[in-house]
């Protein structure tokens, strides 16, 4: 029998029975339309910690003070810190694959204005502080290298400060005072929200790290030391050039490191892996809907074959082979989970879409879900189609003919 007259068959039959083929097909179309939801959740996640964690900076290395032992007792991380702006000179100085490199000096102090006052953290940073974090400003300027060395009192302002301070006015070449001390609002950075663990990025004031250091901090110790490698490729050769240029010069040899170099990547990784474990557990308690369905097909196909017994018999009496009736009712079964596919696949888009809309969480709906939803829904049709259609086809000719 031709394909085509087996695919017709098959379609007449389920027709004959819309409402039992629809029930039939509920399981599937739930079933797949909740592992495309879960799917697209679980993507939308790993994308927007992705994106958080690049907000950090472009193919970043962060260098932290490390641990100390005293009398054999760890002090823990960054108990013994020995970085000073020399170490963020020798590592621009000689590295040969870093894009830009900064230190930063921080701390948070009490910021006035017009009257009014705001809490918050202030960066002291080089130039090179704008291309290793990828932030622009949306008013005014970044503070030039000029101002690095002539130590001035200007400062860039985070746009959480900048409404505190300044609401509904472009604050620029306007001052605010810090420690007693006026510094001059040269620009305005561009709004950035929070960041991966909840910390509002925009609440910032950054200046030259020579300013802050003299004026503000008065420790010759820095906080930490940005590094941006100049490729995604070469951030694992730059950490270790990183850490190599650090040993000579704290004058330490390997193992004896009192420093830590971190790369984003790796933080990266690690929260993208959880997430997408979490992503697949929940598809995978979502598939059990398939599997329901497909019990639900196997079931009413078998309570069609028992029906349709009569008419299996005057088939095989008028030369249809067993081969031609397993055919028909496995094609029955697959057409059913297919299109149970399609309409669940639409289903898990629109709900996808809600659970954007309503929660504000991101989703995205990969075309390898796509793919797969269809085919697994198909292979759910025959794997549990089989069984009936087999029975189908053993049916004896002369017995299916005296079934009443």
């Amino acid at each position: 029998m031709k394909s085509s007259v087996l695919v017709r068959v098959a379609g007449e039959s389920i027709k004959k029975n819309k409402m039992r083929t629809l029930l039939t097909m509920l399981g599937i179309v739930i079933g797949v339309g909740a592992v495309i939801i879960m799917v697209a959740v679980g993507q939308g996640a790993q994308r927007g910690i992705a994106n958080q964690i690049n907000a950090l900076g472009t193919n970043l290395l962060v260098i932290t003070a490390g641990a100390s032992n005293t009398s054999g007792v760890s002090q823990g991380a960054q108990a013994f810190n020995r970085l000073t702006v020399d170490d963020a000179e020798k590592l621009k100085r000689e590295g040969t694959l870093f894009a830009g490199v900064t230190p930063v000096v921080m701390t948070r102090v009490q910021v006035l204005a017009g009257g009014t006052n705001w809490r918050t953290m202030i960066n002291g940073v080089s130039t090179d502080w704008q291309t290793i974090r990828d932030w622009q400003t949306s008013s005014g300027d970044f503070f030039t290298d000029a101002d690095l060395r002539g130590m001035r009192k200007v400062a860039v302002i985070g746009q959480t400060v900048a409404d505190n301070l300044f609401p509904g006015v472009d604050p620029v070449g306007s001052q605010i005072q810090i420690r007693n001390e006026p510094f001059d609002i040269v620009g305005v950075l561009a709004k950035k929200g929070q960041n991966a663990v909840g910390q509002d990025q925009d609440d910032i004031v950054i200046m030259p790290y020579t300013t802050a250091q003299t004026r503000l901090s008065g420790n010759p110790r820095i906080w930490q030391i940005l590094v941006s490698a100049t490729s995604q490729q070469d951030i694992t050769a730059a950490q270790q050039e990183a850490a190599a240029i650090m040993r000579e010069s704290h004058k330490i040899g390997d193992g004896d490191d009192d420093f830590t170099v971190r790369n984003q990547t790796e933080i990266a990784n690690a929260a993208q892996g959880t997430t997408k474990i979490m992503t697949w557990l929940l598809a995978s308690i979502a598939s059990v809907s398939l599997i329901v369905g497909g019990i639900g097909i196997m079931n009413i196909m078998l309570v069609s074959v028992t029906e349709r017994t009569r008419e299996i018999g005057i088939r095989m009496a008028i030369g249809a082979r067993g081969s031609d009736v397993l055919t028909q009712f496995l094609v029955e079964s697959i057409v059913m989970s297919v299109l149970g596919g399609a309409v669940g696949l639409v289903v898990g888009i629109g709900g996808a879409s809600l659970v954007a809309r309503f929660t504000g969480w991101s989703t995205e709906v990969p075309i390898a879900a796509v793919a797969l939803a269809i085919g697994f829904s198909a292979a759910v049709g025959v794997f549990f189609g089989f069984y009936p259609a087999r029975k189908a086809a053993a049916l004896d000719p002369i017995q299916a003919l005296r079934y009443e």
